[in-house]
C-alpha cells in the first residue's frame, strides 16, 4: 500500500508517471540507455525538452511572445536573478508580503537596489492575502512582485493584482492546480516540487518585451538571454527532472487539463475543510475564508497534546506529512495536484473520527 503522501514538498508524483519512469529507466525509447544517461545534445533527449515546453505552453495557454526556461537553483536562485536583471539603478521593486517566501525573495532583491513594501499581513502571522493597497504607488517602478500561495500559512491569492507595472509570481506550489490568465504576469516562476515533478528543474515564463528590458552587466549563467537564446540548454540542464516533467505534464493534459484539474483540487480540498468547518472548533484554520489555499491547508488543535497525538494516529494509518510548520504549529496538509482524492477524502474522515473521539 502507497501511504498518503502530504508532504509539502518535495511531494506527491502522480502514480502512473512513476511507473512509467520505472518502465523506461533502463532502456528510454530503445536507446538502450536510461534518460539519465543521454547526451543532453541528442535528438533523442531533444524531444524530451521540446515536448515539455510545448505541453506547458498547451496546458497554461502561454502565447508565443513569452519565453518558457528550464533553469537550476530551485525558486530561491530566483530570488537573486530576478533583481539582478530587472532592478534597475533609480527604480524600486515593490513586494506584497504574504508569507516566509515573499520575506526570502524580498531579502536578495535588497542587495542589488531599492525595495519597498507595498502591502504585508506579518502583523496577523500572514493569515490572509493583503488587499489593503494602492497600485498607484508602483508606478515608474521596476515591476511588481507576489507569492500566489504560502506553503506555510495555507494562503493563496484568488485574484490577481492589475499591476501598471510588470508584474512577477513565484508560483512554486500552485502552478497548474487553476486555471489563471498568463498574460497578466510579466514573468512566473515556478520550482517543480510540488506540481510539476521532481526537485531540480525551476521552471521561469516570461514576456520577451520584458526580457529584452534586462540589464546588460549580468553574468552570463545568470542572464535570463542566456537561456533563451539557447533553448535552456547553454549548459547541461537537468535532463532526467525535464523527462519527469514532460511526464506529469502529459498525466495533467489526461486528467482534462488544467481545468478539470482545478475542480478535482476543489473537491479535494473541500473534504478537509469541510471537516474543519464542522469540527465545532476542535479544529481550526489558519487562513481566512477568502484566502484560503487549494494547495495547502493549514489547522490547530487544541492542545499540543492533542495535536501530537493526532500526527502519531495519523503516521499509523499512513497519513505522512502533516506535522504543521513552526510559524504556524498545528497541521497542514498538503493537496498537490497528485494527492489523490480518495486520500483527501480518508483524511477528513479520520479527523472527524479524531474529534469525536477527543472532544
Amino acid at each position: 500500500m502507497r501511504a498518503y503522501n502530504f508532504n509539502a514538498g518535495p511531494a506527491a508524483i502522480p502514480l502512473p508517471v512513476l511507473e512509467r519512469a520505472q518502465k523506461e529507466l533502463v532502456n528510454f525509447q530503445n536507446t538502450g540507455m536510461s534518460v539519465m544517461e543521454l547526451s543532453h545534445r541528442s535528438k533523442d533527449y531533444e524531444e524530451v525538452h521540446n515536448r515539455a515546453n510545448s505541453l506547458l505552453r498547451e496546458l497554461l495557454g502561454i502565447p508565443d511572445n513569452y519565453e518558457v526556461l528550464f533553469l537550476q537553483g530551485g525558486a530561491s536562485l530566483q530570488f537573486s536573478m530576478i533583481p539582478m536583471n530587472f532592478l534597475k539603478e533609480g527604480q524600486t521593486a515593490h513586494f506584497i508580503m504574504s508569507g516566509a517566501w515573499s520575506d526570502k525573495a524580498l531579502k536578495e532583491a535588497k542587495f542589488f537596489g531599492e525595495t519597498r513594501i507595498l502591502a504585508s499581513s506579518k502583523e496577523d502571522n500572514y493569515t490572509h492575502i493583503p488587499t489593503d493597497y494602492s497600485l498607484d504607488e508602483v508606478k515608474d517602478g521596476a515591476y511588481l512582485h507576489i507569492t500566489s500561495n504560502n506553503t506555510i500559512f495555507g494562503t493563496q491569492w484568488q485574484n490577481y493584482p492589475d499591476s501598471p507595472i510588470p508584474l512577477i509570481a513565484d508560483m512554486s506550489s500552485d502552478i497548474l492546480c487553476k486555471e489563471i490568465d498568463v498574460e497578466k504576469f510579466s514573468m512566473i516562476y515556478a520550482g517543480a516540487q510540488k506540481n510539476l515533478g521532481p526537485s531540480g528543474v525551476t521552471v521561469v515564463i516570461v514576456k520577451k518585451e520584458f526580457l529584452e528590458s534586462a540589464k546588460e552587466d549580468v553574468p552570463t549563467i545568470l542572464n535570463y538571454r542566456t537561456h533563451a537564446k539557447n533553448n535552456s540548454l547553454f549548459n547541461t540542464p537537468p535532463t532526467f527532472a525535464i523527462y519527469m516533467l514532460s511526464l506529469v505534464l502529459e498525466w495533467v493534459k489526461e486528467q482534462g487539463g488544467v481545468k478539470n484539474i482545478q475542480k478535482i483540487n476543489e473537491e479535494k480540498a473541500g473534504y478537509i475543510y469541510s471537516a474543519i468547518d464542522n469540527s465545532e472548533g476542535f479544529y481550526k484554520a489558519h487562513a481566512t475564508d477568502d484566502s484560503r489555499s487549494l494547495m495547502n491547508i493549514t489547522f490547530t488543535l487544541p492542545s499540543e497534546e492533542l495535536t501530537k497525538k493526532f500526527l502519531q494516529e495519523a503516521k499509523e494509518r499512513q497519513f505522512i506529512g502533516l506535522a504543521g510548520h513552526r510559524s504556524v504549529g498545528g497541521c497542514r496538509a498538503s493537496t498537490y495536484n497528485a494527492v489523490p482524492k480518495e486520500a483527501c477524502a480518508a483524511l477528513a474522515e479520520f479527523m472527524t473520527e479524531f474529534k469525536n473521539q477527543n472532544s
